[in-house]
């Protein structure tokens, strides 16, 4: 399907955009095809894993196990929100989508972004308990506390994102229905949106601090808590120990804001769309790929609960 560009004069007729993806590259669709696929496969299997092995096995009947298998299905959905429409662009060259599906797919994953840095933040929480008030562990962390984190992470951007996205496509888009990106992510949007979008730039600036800015100094403050408890320790094995249970979940934390950071909080005078399109890959699909290997390899429980599942199978 051929989709040609709006002028100013036909903004009430726009219905389609155009994601542009990496359709610059017509030598490597191919390959780029293949390389998602088995990144796509990787972040079901690996994540998949986690949640069953997590559901299954005594031993990981655990807050942090509980929260890490919400995480991994988090992660899964995450994923499936870009990633099948990028295959189906490489596969079928047909690049248009609805403005109604361009909204939507914005809208949970701006929703699922927002219940990433939440649980991320509740995951941290359980180690500052877990290292900090170890005797009070079971009763601070009991399974209804575990629930209604867990239940809020998920549904506690739901209202504001809606809402951010309705007023995103509530504008008049006159400039171009060529989205300069391998999904429809707010910049490259508002980019092409009539007038000033100014105001709608401050509103995302406040949403982004509270969805994110928020949890990640409550992310901060638990490892700074952490770590002091840890220097406290007598001695240098019990330290190790201790911080191997929050390693895995730190490395995570600083790939998903850091990679996010300098995606959004750039300069605008460096962003480029190839930049910006290389970045976004980065924090929505390469890092759910390696989360369940972070996990799996820094962790003797998970490993074990993985090699009992596949004894048992095989």
């Amino acid at each position: 399907m051929r989709c040609e560009e709006m002028e100013a004069e036909d903004i009430s007729t726009v219905t389609q955009f155009v994601l542009v993806g990496f359709s610059d590259l017509p030598n490597l669709q191919g390959l780029l095809f293949g390389v998602f696929s088995i990144i796509y496969t990787i972040v079901l299997v690996g994540n998949g894993l986690i949640v069953v092995i997590t559901r299954i096995d005594t031993a990981l009947q655990k807050p942090m196990y509980f929260f890490l298998a919400n995480f991994s299905s988090l992660e899964i959905c995450y994923v499936s929100v870009t990633l099948p429409r990028m295959l189906v662009n490489l596969w079928t060259q047909d690049r248009g989508i609805s403005v109604l599906d361009c909204a939507t797919q914005m809208c949970f994953f701006l929703i699922l972004g927002t219940t990433e840095c939440l649980l991320l933040a509740v995951m941290a929480y359980d180690r500052y308990v877990a290292v900090c008030n170890p005797l009070h562990y079971p009763l601070v962390m009991n399974q209804k506390v575990c629930i209604q984190l867990a239940v809020g992470s998920w549904i506690s951007g739901v209202p504001v994102q809606i809402g951010q996205t309705c007023q995103i496509f509530s504008l008049r888009f006159c400039h171009s229905n060529r989205i300069d990106h391998f999904f429809c992510d707010i910049p490259p949007v508002l980019k092409l949106a009539c007038g000033d979008t100014s105001a709608y730039e401050l509103f995302l600036c406040v949403v982004v601090l509270l969805d994110a800015a928020v949890p990640f100094v409550l992310i901060l403050g638990s490892y700074g808590k952490i770590i002091s408890t840890l220097l406290r320790l007598p001695t240098a094995r019990g330290r190790a120990k201790a911080f191997s249970t929050c390693s895995s979940h730190l490395l995570v934390v600083l790939l998903f804001f850091g990679s996010a950071t300098i995606t959004y909080f750039r300069p605008k005078s460096s962003h480029s769309p190839g930049t910006d399109k290389l970045l976004s890959l980065f924090y929505t699909i390469v890092t759910p790929m390696f989360n369940p290997m972070i996990y799996t390899l820094r962790n003797k429980d998970v490993i074990a609960a993985l090699r009992k599942l596949f004894l048992k199978k095989f």
